[in-house]
């Protein structure tokens, strides 16, 4: 495997290292704040607009489609220009759109905002790119766990947004949002370096690596299973980081500044834990940690979506009438539990890609990143479509129960087939080794 991107050791100022890492990792905390603004402003504008909870979907969602679109040209162009740079530029053009958000009236201004404001969230594959260049490979996990837990940043939305549109509205919102996000561009740029390949490679006078040599490995089937383990670990997050507000609002009735601390129960774990997952895959390889992500969600999808029920049975003296439901303190366990799988998870798939793909971290982790990304835009759409259609609150986790379960099964093939390709001999193992006694050994 090639070592290309992995700094030599020694040739790494720790100082610029560990100033890359921690900008890095509060520059993406505030773009992550901004792009799910809409979880709670958009609760706001569907009662002002009197949208459905289809057009509501789409509403929260539309900001998704922009971040994720945008990964793959963003990661391509941090691997040509410098994440330093990239990076700065995007959350400039976030600041700007969020500013303008506050001008829109109408639901398709509304819905055309989203999107420019979805630029924020193209900085994932930004950073990630940007900060494993300056790790060897044996500390990558960690690092890009710590970077990717700025997710929490949509926990600080859940929290601080309803109290700040109490005080000011939601327009109040996204311009303080927007001041935010410029404020950390400025100080991002001014307190980190240029990625050691880039300054060597300036230093030599190299040209960059063309855009359709970047995308070269997205012909590999890997690429697009390692899509799918993120469009559940990560667009599933950033889906129910967006939906929970209103379901907890709609199926408990609660209030939106209750339902956003609850929300943030299941945030916060999701983003902090990515570091331990991000720690484990370097300790214990990133392919277990993947079942235990995907095992783990199995068990809390299918608990979260069976709907509360009420039984009548004919008992011997008459009808014997209970009901299963599950109250908002067990719900608000499970979902922090499914946060903690999740987070694991999002860490593990990302220790990947560095691995397999040294010379080609960007573009990949660009693509995973925009597939990942594009299940945080369709699912809530899906929710939304569920809801109206089914009728039943918990239609969200049934949909997310057969997402995980094709993953998990999916990845388990995948590997089963790989090491029966390494080691053809456990085709052949059989659990009675009586019955193979009496064979004829093979000649070789």
């Amino acid at each position: 495997m090639s070592t290309a991107h992995q700094p030599p050791t020694g040739t790494v100022n720790r100082a610029h290292q560990q100033m890359a890492l921690w900008m890095g990792t509060f520059a993406f905390t505030i773009s992550f704040a901004v792009w799910t603004i809409f979880s709670i402003i958009g609760i706001q504008i569907k009662d002002d607009l009197g949208l459905n909870d289809t057009q509501f979907g789409l509403l929260v969602a539309m900001p998704i489609l922009t971040g994720s679109l945008s990964r793959i040209f963003l990661g391509v162009w941090t691997e040509q220009y410098g994440g330093r740079i990239v990076f700065t530029g995007v959350m400039l053009a976030g600041a700007v759109s969020t500013w303008l958000l506050a001008s829109a009236t109408t639901y398709p201004m509304f819905l055309v905002a989203a999107f420019v404001l979805g630029i924020a969230g193209g900085s994932f594959t930004v950073v990630i790119t940007y900060v494993s260049k300056w790790f060897p490979k044996e500390r990558q996990g960690t690092a890009l766990g710590i970077v990717g837990a700025g997710n929490i940043g949509a926990a600080f939305t859940k929290l601080l947004a309803p109290v700040v549109m109490v005080a000011i509205g939601w327009t109040g919102v996204a311009q303080v949002w927007a001041v935010a996000l410029a404020t950390v561009a400025l100080l991002y740029y001014f307190s980190t370096k240029d990625e050691p390949d880039l300054v060597k490679r300036k230093a030599e006078g190299v040209a960059p690596v063309p855009f359709l040599t970047q995308m070269a490995p997205l012909r590999s089937l890997r690429v697009w299973r390692f899509s799918l383990y993120y469009f559940f670990v990560f667009g599933a997050f950033v889906a129910l980081a967006l939906w929970l507000p209103r379901y907890l609002v709609g199926a408990y009735g609660l209030d939106l500044k209750t339902a956003g601390m609850i929300a943030a129960a299941y945030s916060i774990p999701a983003s902090l834990f990515r570091i331990v997952g991000g720690w484990a895959s370097d300790k214990y390889g990133a392919r277990k940690v993947m079942y235990w992500t995907f095992i783990g969600s199995v068990v809390c999808t299918f608990l979260l979506s069976y709907p509360s029920t009420t039984y009548v049975l004919d008992g011997i003296r008459g009808p014997v009438e209970f009901r299963l439901a599950m109250g908002v303190v067990p719900f608000t366990v499970l979902v922090f539990v499914l946060g903690f799988f999740m987070s694991l998870g999002k860490a593990a798939v990302y220790k990947h890609i560095p691995e397999y793909y040294p010379n080609n971290v960007g573009s990949v982790a660009g693509v995973v990143g925009m597939i990942g990304g594009l299940g945080g835009f369709i699912l809530p759409i899906l929710f939304g479509i569920l809801n109206d259609w089914l009728g039943v609150w918990t239609s969200c986790f049934m949909l997310l129960f057969v997402l995980v379960s094709v993953a998990l099964a999916w990845m388990h093939f995948a590997i089963r087939r790989m090491e029966l390709d390494r080691h053809p001999d456990i085709g052949r193992d059989t659990d009675l080794p009586e019955i193979m006694q009496g064979q004829p050994a093979k000649s070789s």
